[in-house]
């Protein structure tokens, strides 16, 4: 038990009463008809359409970020951050007899953090429900161009790519060439021309003066 109360693990602490915090916060929302996760979802950073791809986007799709909830998103980075965070402290102690200082544990335990959201984030995106709004939204996406922005995209191995809607708003397609042997590296504009199952095929953009 000192493991838990001891002052070294006290981010993870209160990392884990956040997570309790947060869903009984959600739960209250529910019963008054406010979702605390559609508020933060509106906070999420928006870049007007005419922006270049900068880094920003490029860690807010590594993120996942407008393809899954973002409460849920920040639930996993508490909770991978909170059990590294005692696992590495608890190894620490049994090797060496003594925890690492609180701040050095906690800022160790950020990276796995991310990680947990990147990894455990890609599966969910796969696995939350989709309304018929946002399968229109989908389809509203064939036409419009794209910047490659997680990787380079080939056929059978897709990449991802940052394209705008019509009210200027990011979203993260993976995209495959429509043409097998084409190659699109990372910083390409791409037309999205189809979506064959889960995925959007695209070309390179014909017109990027007037696209």
């Amino acid at each position: 038990m000192s493991l838990f109360i001891t002052a070294e693990t006290l981010p993870f602490g209160i990392a884990f009463a956040l997570i309790i915090a947060l869903a009984l916060i959600e739960g209250l929302g529910m019963l008054v008809s406010l979702s605390p996760s559609t508020l933060l979802d509106h906070l999420v950073p928006a870049v007007d359409a005419t922006d270049v791809d900068t880094g920003l986007d490029r860690v807010l799709g590594w993120l996942h970020l407008g393809r899954v909830p973002s409460l849920v998103l920040l639930v996993l980075f508490l909770s991978g951050y909170a059990l590294f965070g005692y696992s590495l402290q608890a190894v620490v102690h049994g090797l060496f007899g003594v925890y690492l200082p609180a701040w050095i544990a906690g800022l160790l335990a950020v990276p796995p953090g991310l990680v947990t959201v990147r990894s455990l984030g890609a599966l969910l995106a796969h696995l939350v429900p989709r309304d018929e709004t946002s399968a229109v939204s989908e389809q509203s996406l064939i036409g419009r161009t794209g910047v490659i922005s997680g990787g380079a995209a080939r056929r059978g191995l897709a990449g991802q790519a940052r394209v705008r809607d019509s009210h200027g708003r990011s979203h993260y397609l993976m995209v495959e060439p429509d043409v097998d042997d084409e190659v699109f590296d990372d910083g390409i504009e791409v037309l999205i021309v189809r979506k064959v199952g889960s995925f959007y095929r695209c070309i390179r953009n014909p017109y990027p003066t007037v696209l």
